[in-house]
């Protein structure tokens, strides 16, 4: 049970990376944002392909009330999700892996 235990204690970190560098990126792309950016620029590709897919099936689910507001509640949403996702996700895999080594 010590290997599997460690192999979850590991993935849990990997999993909190992943998440890390997500969050990272929609924090870069709410900064990028508050400027007027080159949508060419591949920095700004970049982030928009990567956080997109994301945000649009949120956006999509959305009231047109609230997709036609002027703060962007989908990004929003999507960020606290993200957040939820790694905080749930990691706590699991931490438990899982404490409980197998006890």
């Amino acid at each position: 049970m010590f290997v599997i235990s460690s192999f979850l204690a590991a993935l849990a970190k990997v999993v909190d990376i992943f998440f890390s560098v997500w969050i990272f990126l929609f924090i870069g792309r709410a900064i990028i944002s508050f400027v007027s950016p080159d949508p060419y620029n591949p920095i700004v590709r970049f982030l928009k392909d990567t956080t997109e897919p994301v945000i649009w099936p949120i956006r999509r689910a959305l009231p047109y009330s609230l997709r036609s507001f002027p703060v962007d509640v989908a990004f929003m949403l999507a960020f606290l999700l993200l957040i939820f996702v790694k905080e749930f996700s990691v706590q699991v895999l931490i438990s899982a892996a404490s409980y197998l080594r006890s």
